[in-house]
């Protein structure tokens, strides 16, 4: 069994022992088991073991199988392939969902300064002029990716006027920390790895400097099957959530604490640092930005970036890859 394995068992373990010992449901409730993979980030799975540790999906009768995954991209081509019935990424969710692979229900966030990009001064790279002409880790189709376009187009840099090299993050990071590369862009909390590898490098910019004039969401898709044939279940994900994504807005600070339990052994200040980079709504709010079409407004504008970005000229529109009633519905 591999590392990455054992670490989904355990927590699946810590998840499934939280929910038992904190909350029963009150009234007997169909039980639904069903896979769920997502990004180990505090902007996308932070719901999650919220309401995992409050038991409010456990109330709704949900019972998730767990699996993490590095990157946004990976979680989707998992999905695809059939491994996986539901999956909670960042802002790559644009991206698949406009290609048909599955379908939207849910929002968490808005990856405000989730996104970062780094220099090292020794390999030339101390201010944004400086990356022309520079090679840049990221990883393509990701909210770092997003990101890295907008900053080098605000800073009348082209993207051609640069070398972006794409892998998973963890290995974009290992290629700056290593002098491979003079620039990085990242999402939390792999900042705190560059920080602590390289007391040097400098965060030129990070994603807050085009809020609100852009906006990147993170959030939940269903594979297309599984959405047709079990809004009833994604409906008491909607509701689970929702507690758990208010108790976040009203107690930030208690909420952040909590999650230190499941982001061992990143410190407090890390934690707290990664919980604020996202900007919150609570449920009523998203409600409103559901009901006024600002929801799809930004997903399109992702969307926008990443067929401009591959040459595609038929993907599906927001309005019809992101299904705004269930939650209308489940919020009232």
């Amino acid at each position: 069994m591999s590392a990455i394995d054992r670490r989904q068992l355990l927590r699946r373990g810590v998840a499934l022992a939280a929910t038992s010992m904190l909350a029963a449901p009150a009234i007997a409730q169909a039980r639904t088991k069903l896979r769920l993979g997502y990004l180990h980030v505090v902007a996308v799975d932070g719901h999650i073991w919220t309401g995992l540790d409050r038991g409010s999906f456990d109330r709704e009768g949900i019972d998730f199988e767990l699996y993490e995954f590095s990157t946004g991209p990976e979680v989707f081509e998992a999905m695809t392939r059939g491994e996986l019935d539901v999956a909670s990424a960042g802002g790559v969710i644009s991206n698949y969902l406009a290609l048909g692979r599955g379908r939207g229900f849910l929002i968490n966030d808005i990856e405000v300064a989730t996104a970062q990009l780094w220099g090292r001064p020794s390999r030339g790279v101390s201010r944004l002029a400086d990356l022309r002409g520079k090679r840049i880790a990221t990883t393509a189709k990701t909210t770092a990716h997003i990101f890295l376009d907008r900053a080098l187009r605000a800073n009348n840099i082209r993207p051609s006027e640069v070398e972006i090299v794409s892998s998973s993050m963890p290995d974009a990071v290992k290629a700056f920390i290593a002098g491979e590369v003079a620039a990085v862009a990242l999402w939390v909390p792999f900042n705190v790895t560059v920080r602590e590898a390289l007391p040097d490098a400098v965060k030129l910019v990070d994603a807050s400097a085009f809020y609100p004039q852009s906006a990147v969401l993170g959030g939940w898709a269903a594979r297309t099957d599984y959405y047709a044939g079990n809004k009833d279940v994604l409906s008491r994900i909607i509701r689970g959530w929702i507690e758990a994504n208010d108790h976040m807005v009203r107690n930030p600070a208690a909420a952040a604490q909590a999650l230190q339990a499941y982001y061992k052994p990143s410190r407090p200040a890390d934690l707290t640092e990664a919980f604020r980079a996202q900007k919150l709504y609570s449920a009523r709010e998203w409600r409103r930005l559901y009901a006024d079409g600002t929801v799809a407004k930004w997903l399109q504008q992702v969307s926008d970036f990443f067929m401009t970005d591959a040459g595609i000229t038929d993907a599906l529109r927001a309005s019809d890859y992101f299904d705004t009633k269930l939650y209308l519905a489940a919020v009232g």
